[in-house]
């Protein structure tokens, strides 16, 4: 039987934290056998594997990036789908592009698509930032990082995407020298990077 406190229970934590994973609602005293009902009712709505919102939620093109922030702990959202968040590039991706450890747990398919990069060490936990959307902390990585980025992984996704990343961001004063300098050390690009920032002070 699912009580009255029971649908207040989940409809304010779902009101909090926009998305909720099952073993969240579970915490918070839900049964996986609820839940279900819940789903079946309409009282709430199953948008992903072990994802759930509340229905009629207004979504923006920046709610998939809660739900893969959901769907991978410990993710961060980087190039394209970066990019994407700082409004640095017209590409809309239509995965989401997250960067994991290399030994980290790998979600299964679902939605929304992913797209995932392997890093590790400071490459992977330095430049991140934690941006608020839709109730949810979603770790991205910041300007300069995800430029940089763009030159490491060039072959994914294309030289002329990470030099027009570099000149938007730069011609914007969205970053800085010091900090390209920095994440260039830090993800080995340094002589890959050196003749485009020549060229970029020139």
């Amino acid at each position: 039987m699912t009580s009255a406190r029971d649908k207040d229970r989940i409809a304010r934590y779902l009101r909090r934290s926009g998305i909720a994973r099952s073993r969240e609602l579970e915490r918070i005293g839900v049964s996986r056998k609820q839940i279900r009902r819940f789903v079946d009712r309409g009282l709430i709505e199953r948008i992903g594997w072990g994802l759930y919102r509340l229905p009629g939620v207004l979504l923006t093109e920046r709610h998939g990036l809660a739900e893969a922030a959901r769907r991978v702990p410990g993710g961060v959202v980087c190039l394209l789908s970066a990019l994407r968040f700082h409004e640095l590039t017209t590409q809309s991706p239509f995965e989401i592009w997250m960067a994991i450890e290399r030994k980290a747990w790998r979600p299964p398919r679902g939605n929304p698509p992913l797209r995932l990069v392997f890093a590790s060490g400071a490459a992977f936990r330095e430049g991140v930032e934690k941006h608020r959307v839709g109730g949810v902390l979603v770790p991205v990585y910041g300007i300069a990082k995800t430029v940089v980025d763009c030159f490491k992984y060039r072959n994914k996704i294309g030289l002329d995407v990470a030099l027009e990343a570099l000149r938007d961001a730069w011609r914007r004063k969205r970053l800085t020298m010091d900090e390209i300098d920095r994440f260039a050390r830090i993800c080995r690009v340094e002589r890959v990077m050196r003749p485009y920032l020549e060229a970029l002070v020139a």
